[in-house]
């Protein structure tokens, strides 16, 4: 029986993890200075000095050590200068098994690119002091809304479930020009494959593998709010379907296309918001609805 377990969280954050290749390399940190070109041999000495390089039992491993193939060494990713998103999360229910947080424009759920520490999960480990949370599904970084947590492992792949058998359902919220020559409620459904640059998406010729429900909350003279239900749940689906329908949400820095934000400005959040979430709770089998708090669009 294999008893190895990953080493905990550091401030919230997960270790990343690395199975070692075959390789020229005669020491760790050899291999991980070529292997990782961005991050200089003095930067790693120094993970390794304060104890951010580990091995399968959590063992603090040190740079001279022998190179040996396939072996797992565990590292806490870091970022300089790292920004600060300078919005709060707000958590709506909390129990045994699940979590549900209200996140912030801008904040991403988990680490990637330049955000690391600065992630709804590990801001929610740090509060909970729980490393077990684990999320069941993702928002962008760039909307706001409701994301649920796994936090028993017990349990998880119950919730896990809901979303893989689509019993659960989402309700967001968005801002977008009127369409007053679209009859309303409408349905989207449209093929979505990666496009150019490589983190957006597109619309493609051949079987719907996305759908979108869609219809109008209010009506205002140049922009409306609308409600979306999304029935399944391809990246950046959303968006994707109201910019194909002329449609693009208030401030999308992709769609229709590219427009670059310059880090630390957040004067003009996406308007989009994931408000609502229900489902039959797989443990109890009673009925669980929740509601964002906060109106995150202007």
């Amino acid at each position: 029986m294999n008893t190895r377990r990953r080493p905990p969280p550091i401030d919230g954050l997960a270790a990343s993890t690395w199975q070692l290749p075959r390789g020229p390399w005669t020491t760790l940190i050899e291999a991980l200075s070529a292997h990782f070109p961005a991050v200089s041999r003095e930067v790693w000495l120094e993970r390794f000095a304060r104890g951010r390089v580990l091995g399968d039992d959590g063992e603090r491993l040190r740079p001279d050590m022998p190179y040996r193939v396939g072996r797992e060494l565990h590292y806490y990713r870091e970022v300089a200068d790292e920004p600060n998103i300078p919005f709060e999360e707000t958590v709506l229910h909390l129990d045994d098994h699940l979590l549900v947080a209200d996140k912030p424009h801008f904040l991403p759920v988990t680490p990637s690119g330049t955000h690391v520490h600065e992630t709804l999960l590990g801001r929610l480990i740090r509060r909970t002091d729980n490393a077990e949370l684990v999320p069941l599904h993702r928002i962008d970084r760039e909307t706001a809304g409701l994301v649920l947590f796994s936090a028993n492992p017990a349990t998880r792949a119950a919730y896990q479930t809901l979303f893989l058998e689509r019993r659960i359902d989402k309700h967001y919220e968005a801002i977008a020009p009127a369409l007053p020559q679209l009859a309303f409620p409408l349905v989207r459904r449209s093929r979505l494959v990666p496009g150019e640059p490589f983190f957006r998406m597109r619309e493609v010729e051949g079987d719907a593998n996305s759908e979108t429900r869609i219809d109008v909350i209010e009506r205002g003279e140049t922009w409306w709010r609308y409600a979306l239900q999304p029935v399944t749940g391809r990246k950046h689906q959303l968006r994707v379907h109201m910019a194909a329908l002329g449609a693009p949400i208030r401030n999308d820095p992709l769609y229709p296309e590219v427009r670059f934000r310059e880090a630390g400005h957040f004067e003009a959040p996406l308007q989009l918001v994931a408000t609502g979430v229900s489902f039959v709770d797989p443990l109890t089998g009673v009925e669980r609805r929740f509601r964002g708090v906060i109106d995150r669009l202007r």
